[in-house]
């Protein structure tokens, strides 16, 4: 299918422009800010309806200023895909950068890890697949960033049916020689993870490492996930490396953190606001409640990051200010005054009120960027003596019945209520996103913009689609540039279906079929020597009869080994690269199929 699609795009030689509907609902995908225009780009995604995957690769421009959205059709443009990585740079007219990511079909049948770079670009609208050797192996949840003439990639995950590996290793991209290379840096590396958080500090002209997630296989067919808090910093190793536009020694160095940090998390996301700061929103943490369940508790809250000092605060949204009702009885009365000693005619007296009240506003945006810099808002208060991991302020807690704990905003007496020049913040809790995990982040101009994210009801994951904005100089609250569909997400349970509805149309994207052909790739990955092991049959063994009165569920709860197997043999002789729960979602296909032929 895959195949078929490249071959359709390159028959495209006209780049078409138009207006759409918001971006529909998806993850994973990317969120830039344009180098030049009010604009975010959006590239990719994909959706899961608790049935089918889909998978994106359009190009989609959000025009800030009119909130609009325009979705760009050119030629030769990558397949689709998530879980990669975009990066936007002004030189040669703009450019976006998208380096790997993954690809799954819609019965998650067959999935595909990426190793292909591409660079669109903005000025004459159209892509390039770079072909240069020696890059990093096929993978997704990895970071990419760009420090001076190179893009740097850290990390990800490659996973199939057999074996899973993370990442820890470091390549760089020249941008002005258009070649790879794999960074060797001194000192001691993260461990190996994806979905990390990774962001440059400018002024230091440092790479900042926080996070992740990773898998550790404890016995045979026994996974422990692990969410890593740690912190490390990337910087060239010596003097004369750090003045280098593309330096080539590095050593790692792990950061110790102060001050009030998240709480361990993962599914986080960041966005750079200055030279030396970052903002932090989100995440989950899973608990195990047995070996097959996990509760998943849902933030957001947001935090800033002192990446020069590996420092944290815990952000405190103020809410609307109201201008002091003593203050505007005083300037009535003025008013009153002025206009019965003949000062001034109704219309000046109106003009002058306004005049008044635009000072007011401009006197109470002056306060909120004052506010802003004070230590009330960035919750440095906290005993950095103390320990360091504190329970955020904003958390939703999501257990398999569905009830939702959510809380809002500060638990001590601190209050930024009544600031001098008149002002008080509303009594009413500042409005605040729906708890969620994947969540986009960009910021533009010194606002925060935040598309869609993930988030769980007992065991639906729901992909939301709404657009925030968060003016970080006031940090009143979050406004709703584009709300979620109010028509309740439509879930559909994983059922027995035929091979026919591999073909689900969803405009937009494209799932299952063929690999992608990548011979022409001068670099094989080390992930794929297990490619060369033979398909074992499956032993002929005659499946579990179905009990009297058991349903489908029970019959397959009471016999997942053997349908795993069964499930594990087919996809081995065909050569499918699938991931566990995928297997598990394939098994349990299996098993119905054979519960609903017993019972007719």
């Amino acid at each position: 299918m895959i195949a078929a699609f490249q071959e359709q795009d390159r028959l495209r030689n006209q780049v078409i422009e138009e207006k759409c509907p918001p971006p529909s609902r998806r993850c994973n995908l990317s969120l830039t800010p344009h180098p030049d225009k009010d604009e975010l780009v959006m590239f990719g995604g994909e959706f899961f309806n608790g049935n089918k995957t889909f998978v994106y690769n359009d190009l989609l421009f959000y025009k800030i200023l009119t909130n609009e959205c325009v979705q760009l059709t050119a030629p030769n443009a990558p397949p689709p895909r998530c879980s990669h990585q975009a990066v936007a740079l002004r030189q040669g007219g703009g450019q976006l950068w998208v380096f790997g990511g993954e690809f799954a079909s819609p019965t998650q049948s067959q999935f595909y890890h990426y190793k292909d770079l591409w660079v669109f670009h903005f000025k004459t609208k159209h892509w390039d697949r770079i072909k240069a050797p020696g890059g990093p192996s096929a993978r997704s949840g990895h970071r990419m960033v760009n420090y001076k003439k190179l893009l740097i990639v850290f990390g990800g995950f490659h996973d199939n049916i057999r074996d899973y590996k993370y990442f820890n290793d470091v390549h760089a991209f020249n941008m002005e020689t258009y070649t790879w290379s794999k960074l060797e840096p001194t000192g001691t590396p993260p461990s190996p993870r994806s979905g990390c958080l990774m962001a440059v500090c400018q002024d230091r002209g440092t790479i900042v490492v926080y996070g992740g997630y990773s898998k550790e296989r404890v016995k045979k067919d026994i996974d422990v996930g692990k969410t890593h808090t740690d912190m490390y910093m990337l910087a060239p190793d010596g003097k004369n490396e750090k003045q280098d536009a593309a330096p080539s020694k590095w050593k790692w160095t792990q950061v110790k953190q102060s001050g009030l940090r998240p709480s361990a998390r993962c599914g986080c996301t960041l966005a750079v606001t200055s030279g030396t700061n970052a903002i932090v929103f989100g995440g989950v943490f899973d608990e195990e409640e047995d070996d097959e369940n996990l509760s998943g508790h849902f933030y957001n809250d947001l935090y800033e990051l002192e990446m020069d000092k590996g420092k944290w605060h815990e952000v405190e949204l103020l809410g609307k200010k109201e201008v002091g009702e003593k203050k505007r009885r005083r300037r009535r009365k003025e008013k009153q005054a002025d206009s019965e000693a003949g000062e001034c005619d109704g219309e000046e007296e109106e003009d002058e009120e306004d005049e008044d009240e635009s000072s007011d506003e401009m006197e109470e945006d002056i306060e909120k960027l004052q506010v802003t810099d004070s230590p009330s808002v960035t919750m440095e208060t906290a005993d950095e003596s103390a320990a360091t991991t504190a329970v955020p302020s904003g958390v939703v807690t999501v257990h398999t019945d569905s009830v939702f704990t959510v809380t809002i905003g500060p638990q001590g007496d601190s209050s930024v209520g009544d600031v001098e020049g008149g002002g008080t913040r509303s009594s009413a809790a500042p409005f605040v996103p729906h708890a969620r995990m994947n969540s986009m982040l960009a910021v533009k101009h010194g606002v925060l913009y935040m598309y869609g994210g993930l988030y769980e009801e007992g065991e639906k994951q729901l992909t939301l689609s709404d657009i925030y904005s968060l003016d970080l100089r006031k940090l009143d609250e979050w406004h709703t540039l584009v709300s979620d569909n109010t028509a309740p997400q439509e879930w559909e349970e994983s059922e027995s279906s035929s091979d026919e509805e591999e073909e689900g149309e969803v405009e937009g994207a494209v799932g299952g079929g063929e690999k992608i052909d990548d011979s022409d790739d001068d670099d094989d990955d080390d992930d794929d020597e297990d490619d060369d092991d033979e398909a074992m049959d499956a032993e002929d063994e005659p499946p579990p009869a179905v009990t009297s009165g058991e349903s489908a569920k029970d019959y397959f709860s009471r016999n997942r080994d053997f349908w795993m197997q069964e499930a594990d043999a087919v996809a081995t002789k065909e050569g499918l690269t699938v991931t566990g729960k995928q297997l598990k979602k394939a098994a349990l296909k299996m098993a119905e199929e054979f519960f609903e032929k017993q019972r007719q």
